[in-house]
């Protein structure tokens, strides 16, 4: 009678080629379902760090600029935030380019880097102090010594051209990105 035994390989044996194989396969079918199920429920975490669709609509606006009088100036919202529009005079754009090279600014700027048409003055309306938000936009408002705006939280004073230009805030009031479409309408953002 012949043994049984001595047809089975030995225990410890190492596995033939195909089973190898068989395993190497197994490790890396189980691992990319692990990433697939892993990258599966970590999406939805990452999809809620998206902006709302409601602030996605407001990523850019259109503003007419046709109803706004020289010297008149307008306050609009885009992304959370007021925009101040200034239908600067001939005067105060010649005060403001008068002011280019005066060595007491505080973060000098260029009026024409500041504005991409001159009587258009299109700029973010919060103090880059603290975050206020200054006044001067309305008939009556304060506006300081430069006839621009003026934060009456700190003492910050803006020019013309929304240059610092007394205070502790840091740097000039801040530009949102905007094109003109046409001469009358203005698109504040970007798509």
């Amino acid at each position: 009678m012949s043994d049984i035994s001595a047809d089975l390989p030995p225990r410890g044996d190492k596995l033939t080629a195909s089973g190898k194989k068989r395993r190497d396969f197994l490790y890396v079918a189980t691992g990319t379902l692990g990433a697939v199920a892993a990258a599966g429920s970590i999406w939805p975490l990452v999809d809620t760090m998206n902006p709302a669709a409601d602030v996605r609509a407001l990523a850019k606006i259109e503003v007419d600029l046709s109803s706004i009088p020289r010297g008149a100036r307008i306050t609009v919202q885009w992304a959370q935030k007021p925009i101040f529009i200034d239908h600067r005079t001939e005067r105060q754009i010649a005060n403001s380019i008068a002011d280019d090279n005066n060595p007491d600014l505080i973060d000098p700027a260029l009026d024409s880097e500041r504005v991409q048409r001159a009587e258009w003055l299109v700029q973010i309306g919060i103090c880059t102090h603290l975050g206020c938000i200054p006044g001067g936009q309305e008939p009556g408002d304060l506006r300081g010594d430069w006839d621009g705006w003026y934060c009456a939280c700190h003492g910050s004073v803006y020019d013309g051209a929304g240059r610092v230009r007394k205070g502790p805030a840091p740097r000039n009031l801040d530009l949102p990105p905007y094109q003109f479409l046409s001469d009358t309408l203005l698109q504040i953002g970007t798509a």
